[in-house]
């Protein structure tokens, strides 16, 4: 039988043809975009030979209308209020959730969506700022084929929530790319590493850039990247290094912190603290210099200085990589490496303390400001279909559980945190009263039993419910997350058909505190949530016996004697004194218990009394 290659009209057919899919590491500091050029990723080069592109975009009040990368930075000392970095850490934020705010050279504005910043040209989103950077790559990686591009694998902090990486879409979208995925940035460097250097096991990738920290442990075995646990602070990197370290300088010439100058002087500080930083990386002491309004200030810093000034921030790093192996069941001996990933892992400082706490020296043979781009950039060319890409499956997972509100202001998870995404998962809910004919869903995250610890995502109804009696109804609940970490959640009443769905799209993000603290109070707090949840349930319990069974003695009180009646309506008011009065759950329990018991007769007769009904005028040979 003979085989047809089909093609679009007009078009000739070419099994050769190659699609031009590129990687993105969309940084805090600085992004780059990569691509697979002969069988090999690499980062793309501008005009003047430089692959990474600074992440900061200057507004213009005048043609061109703005500048970007490296052209914006130079500005940033002399027009701090236009020329805006650090956008990433605004992405899919209210201002009032990003802590540094007020530390910012620029001004950021409260509006509805999210966090925007008041610029010359007008107030700009940082998903409008982040678009800009992100079509700077994109007419890189034109210019660098001469052909257009199918389409973009974006990193993502592996702790961005929804929000955040709903943002990151909608910014590729406005910057003309289609996102084939969405993509951890810690789990791209082990696809860099993983398939550049054959290593097989599993290893702790430590990924620090300059406004976010993740950690993860993946275990890597032919071809397939299975990400085993992840954790991070999406409020901590290289910039909260400058930042500690100018406030150090400026407290001990006792010019007060960053949040006291002015926007120009905060600019030049914090520009300053950042060229120290990095002179750091290469020598055992740096001068600070900066021309503030104020005055000169000529500093000489040496690594100690900057260790000491700066070690709360490199101890929160071993914390969360601590917390992530915890996670992941593991001891440091069951790493074969770890993977140093970011520009802020130059830090020598960063470097001392993740070889101590880890017990070995880690790897550190790609640079690591590329290697997040090159490991996208290889996703990008799989995902594409290009020819001879390799065969690779890669098993990323959430970082914080996902489920519904029930009765008493409970959280019943459904997505587990850390589970392997993609991911469906299902659960079945019913009614708690007669006759209901709609039911409310309350989707959060978090790790905490009570939804008043958690974040709220979406709510949606279910209705068009039939009436039925109280449990009667089987409502199957379905949790999906794709590719992306994206959630859709439905509803379906399984006798009827009746569905209801909604995705999840939230305003904004976790706050920083929220994020950075999520899971610390999930384990500090788990005996104290234990015995929350233990006295919601029972209190729900109880009201669940005393609604059903005032229900049953309205419609068949008639089956009890006055002794009986006495007897069940006595245990009821004990059991509703209890509910007024006790958090004792053991003594809740035990309550609805005795009523329980007390009421076995009663249900006895009701079902006789059932049963009597059904079988009346029916003949013998008929049933």
């Amino acid at each position: 039988m003979a085989l047809l290659q089909i093609s679009e009209p007009g078009q000739a057919p070419d099994p050769h043809q190659r699609r031009l899919a590129i990687g993105i590491d969309l940084g805090t500091t600085h992004s780059l975009v990569a691509a697979m050029r002969h069988g090999v990723a690499e980062c793309l080069p501008d005009a003047q030979g430089r692959t990474l592109l600074p992440s900061a975009v200057r507004y213009l009040s005048s043609a061109p209308g703005r500048q970007i990368g490296f052209d914006a930075l130079a500005a940033q000392a002399t027009d701090p209020l236009n020329t805006i970095v650090s956008v990433k850490r605004l992405m899919g934020r209210k201002r009032e959730d990003v802590a540094m705010v007020s530390q910012l050279p620029y001004s950021v504005l409260d509006t509805p969506s999210m966090a925007s910043v008041d610029t010359v040209a007008g107030v700009k989103t940082p998903v409008e700022v982040s678009a800009e950077i992100l079509a700077t790559l994109r007419y890189r990686a034109e210019d660098s084929f001469d052909d257009e591009v199918f389409g973009a694998v974006i990193t993502v902090p592996a702790y961005f929530d929804d929000a955040q990486r709903q943002a990151t879409k909608d910014a590729a979208k406005l910057a003309g790319l289609e996102v084939l995925r969405l993509i951890n940035e810690p789990t791209a460097a082990a696809i860099a590493y993983g398939l550049d250097e054959g290593s097989e096991g599993v290893y702790a990738v430590f990924d620090l850039g300059g406004g976010t920290f993740d950690v993860s442990i993946l275990r890597l075995s032919a071809g397939v990247f299975e990400v085993i646990a992840t954790g991070g602070d999406s409020a901590l990197g290289g910039d909260d290094y400058d930042r500690v370290l100018a406030n150090a300088v400026l407290a001990q010439a006792g010019l007060g912190d960053l949040a006291q100058l002015d926007a120009t002087d905060r600019a030049t500080l914090l520009h300053a603290a950042r060229a120290c930083k990095q002179s750091l990386s290469d020598q055992a002491s740096a001068r600070l210099h900066a021309g503030l309004s104020a005055g000169t200030l000529n500093v000489d810093i040496d690594r100690a200085y900057f260790a000491q000034a700066t070690a709360e921030l490199t101890q929160r790093t071993i914390k969360v990589s601590k917390r992530a192996l915890r996670d992941a069941g593991l001891g440091v001996d069951a790493l074969q490496g770890v993977v140093m990933v970011g520009g802020s892992t130059r830090m020598p400082v960063v470097r001392e303390a993740v070889a101590a706490w880890f017990g070995r020296e880690p790897l550190t043979n790609l640079n690591p400001d590329e290697v997040v781009a090159l490991g996208a950039a290889r996703q990008a060319h799989v995902l594409a279909g290009n020819a001879g890409s390799e065969e690779m499956l890669l098993l990323d997972v959430t970082p914080l559980s996902l489920g519904l509100e029930t009765m008493g202001g409970l959280v019943e998870r459904i997505v587990p945190r850390n589970s392997t995404i993609p991911t469906a998962r299902a659960q079945d809910f019913t009614t708690y009263k007669d006759g209901q004919t709609a039911l409310a869903l309350h989707v959060v995250q978090g790790e905490r039993d009570l939804v008043q610890d958690c974040r709220s995502l979406a709510r949606f109804e279910l209705r068009g419910i039939p009436p039925m009696a109280a449990g009667a109804a089987r409502i199957r609940v379905s949790f999906t997350v794709d590719a992306d970490g994206l959630l859709q959640v439905s509803a379906k009443e399984q006798g009827t058909g009746v569905e209801a769905k909604i995705e999840v799209k939230p305003s904004y993000g976790l706050s920083d505190e929220q994020i950075a603290t999520m899971l610390q109070e999930g384990f500090a707090t788990a005996q104290a949530d234990m015995a929350a949840r233990a006295l919601v349930e029972a209190r729900v319990e109880a009201d669940r016996m005393l609604l059903a069974t005032q229900s049953a003695l309205h419609a068949d009180g008639d089956l009890l004697n006055d002794a009986q009646r006495a007897d069940i309506d006595q245990a009821m008011v004990g059991l509703r004194a209890l509910l007024e009065a006790s958090s004792d759950a053991a003594q809740i329990d035990a309550a609805t218990e005795d009523l329980a018991k007390r009421t076995e007769g009663f249900a006895a007769a009701r079902m006789n009394k059932g049963i009597a009904q059904a079988l009346a005028g029916q003949k013998l040979e008929n049933i």
